[in-house]
């Protein structure tokens, strides 16, 4: 009895322990898991945080191609210069229309203000417009305002206009190197700065983004190589 007790005994203990072992093993199996289950849904909205941040840079950058980009490599005055105000003269009246409602326009009119300078670069008397936009809507006057009701405001600013122009004399201005243009213009509506300051935040952004992937699929690997590690120990 006592021989059939005793040789019972240090295999009991052999199962205890194989079975503490196995409790363990699984639990630290189930923490890998919940470890898991927690990181997955994390490095799954980075991951989509990131593509997102990608998409809405190509966005942007698509954009800016069509509309400032496009602008300053289409426009023709690139050299600075300053030019002198030989007169600003307010001619003939042009029409306009503005917006009185839905489906509603009304006429109006404002001076059209002719402005000639002298390039102090080459020498060249030209006319002198306001930006690129002015040049195409209106190839004779320095600025087109916003069309109003009010006749006489109109006409007030195009006179204070003329007034400042006479006032300073030396005025920087933009030319057209190659001469296709006779016109010279006073402000450039985008600049190489203004180009650089708006193409800067799209590009930390998809920079932004690809970093955020990267890191994901970094630590997605180095986990994997951990696990690895891991078992070739055991």
């Amino acid at each position: 009895m006592f021989l059939l007790t005793g040789s019972k005994g240090p295999q009991g203990a052999g199962h205890e322990r194989r079975t503490i072992y196995q409790k363990i093993r699984e639990y630290d199996l189930l923490e890998k898991k919940k470890t898991v289950t927690a990181l997955k849904p994390g490095e799954d909205r980075a991951i989509l945080l990131g593509l997102i941040m990608i998409l809405s840079s190509v966005m942007m950058f698509f954009l800016l191609g069509i509309t400032m980009v496009r602008s300053y490599s289409d426009s023709v005055w690139t050299e600075e210069s300053s030019c002198t105000v030989l007169n600003a003269t307010m001619m003939a009246e042009v029409n306009c229309s503005y917006s009185c409602g839905s489906d509603c326009w009304r006429a109006s009119r404002y001076p059209c203000l002719q402005v000639y300078v002298s390039v102090n670069a080459s020498g060249k008397i030209a006319r002198l417009t306001h930006n690129e936009e002015t040049q195409e809507t209106s190839s004779e006057c320095f600025y087109v305002p916003k069309c109003r009701k009010d006749h006489a405001a109109l006409y007030a600013i195009i006179a204070n206009i003329s007034e400042r122009l006479k006032a300073q004399q030396q005025v920087p201005c933009y030319y057209d190197p190659d001469e296709r243009q006779d016109s010279v213009i006073l402000t450039r509506l985008y600049t190489r700065g203004a180009l650089f300051h708006s193409l800067l935040w799209p590009s930390c952004m998809l920079v932004g983004g690809t970093l955020i992937i990267l890191m994901v699929k970094l630590t997605q690997h180095l986990s994997i190589l951990c696990e690895q590690i891991g078992k070739a120990k055991r």
